[in-house]
């Protein structure tokens, strides 16, 4: 196949008109892959009343943007986004398919590799297009411990999600060619229904300058945490045991299974620094943390390390700090 006919799919995740700033990071990436190699991007956005969206995607990297609209498709719902984008894929057959790793785009990756026989990666940190036309991502294994460099060899299209925050959506290029595509979901055959819908509001932490991070060391008492994000106006994450127990929503999670830091300062506090949590905050330009072990891990990833136990120097610090 020549380069320059390869299309990469890029799914635009929406929410009641508002697009997902994650998938424009997907977006960017993908059309400097094909600036590079060759090939077209086509941003994939289903929604209602969308279609005033879907121009502007272009100055994103979308060469093309293809909607469908359906009062249905207001917000996600695994059914109809399943059955429409895979119906999408077969009628156009894009040589891969991308999509921001949100809970929403893994469930809308996950349904389509199992339809169609393909390879999904999952979680990329980084992503390319290989000579052989070969889909290549890095990938966190083992909890984090290494990165594995990952081909799709087998299946079309080839596949990945894309880690929050790894990539910078890039408003450099032209408005997008805008095709309306029409789709009757047939509402009464869906299984599924949203009955009521309770919506949280979480920060996007990988675009925050300021960050605490709360880890187990904390004992999941975040009172101290709270104050010292309030004290220096930053905002809140967490490592992964604490979301796993409930203290804080998978959102704030930190690391390789959740986001990705760019912050100008975190401030970590109880966190040992498992090889899948400091993945996450390797684009920090200033990491101060704080712990009581000397030689815990979190330490070779500091610029600043303050030895002690976290509840008697955060009150000072927070008290220094308000003077």
């Amino acid at each position: 196949m020549v380069l320059a006919e390869r299309s990469i799919w890029v799914f635009i995740e929406q929410e009641y008109g508002v697009i997902e700033e994650s998938s424009l990071e997907v977006l960017s990436k993908a059309r400097e892959i094909t600036d590079k190699s060759g090939g077209l991007v086509t941003g994939i956005l289903l929604g209602w009343n969308i279609r005033d969206k879907a121009r502007e995607l272009g100055r994103y990297g979308a060469h093309k943007v293809i909607v469908v609209e359906d009062k249905i498709l207001e917000t996600y719902l695994s059914e109809p986004y399943a059955d429409i984008v895979g119906w999408l894929i077969e009628e156009r057959k894009p040589d891969y398919f991308l999509a921001s790793a949100t809970r929403n785009g893994r469930d809308l990756a996950g349904r389509l590799a199992v339809r169609f026989k393909t390879g999904l990666q999952a979680h990329v940190i980084e992503l390319d297009i290989n000579e052989d036309g070969l889909l290549v991502g890095h990938v966190p294994g083992f909890g984090g411990n290494i990165v594995a460099v990952v081909k799709n060899i087998k299946g079309k299209p080839q596949m990945a999600t894309v880690a929050i925050g790894v990539f910078t959506p890039k408003k450099l290029w032209s408005e997008a060619e805008v095709e309306v595509v029409d789709y009757k979901v047939e509402v009464e055959r869906l299984n599924m229904r949203i009955i009521e819908r309770v919506k949280r509001e979480v920060v996007d932490i990988s675009k925050s300058k300021r960050v605490v991070v709360a880890g187990m060391g904390t004992g999941g008492d975040l009172e101290l945490v709270r104050k010292l994000s309030e004290t220096i106006a930053a905002d809140i994450g967490v490592t992964r045991p604490l979301a796993d127990i409930g203290v804080a929503p998978r959102d704030i999670q930190i690391g390789s299974t959740g986001v990705s830091l760019n912050a100008d300062l975190a401030i970590i506090v109880g966190a040992s620094g498992a090889p899948h949590f400091v993945s996450g905050i390797r684009n920090v330009k200033t990491v101060i943390s704080i712990n009581k072990d000397p030689e815990a891990p979190i330490k070779e990833f500091s610029d600043y390390y303050i030895i002690g136990d976290l509840f008697e120097i955060l009150p000072r610090l927070i008290e220094k700090l308000k003077r």
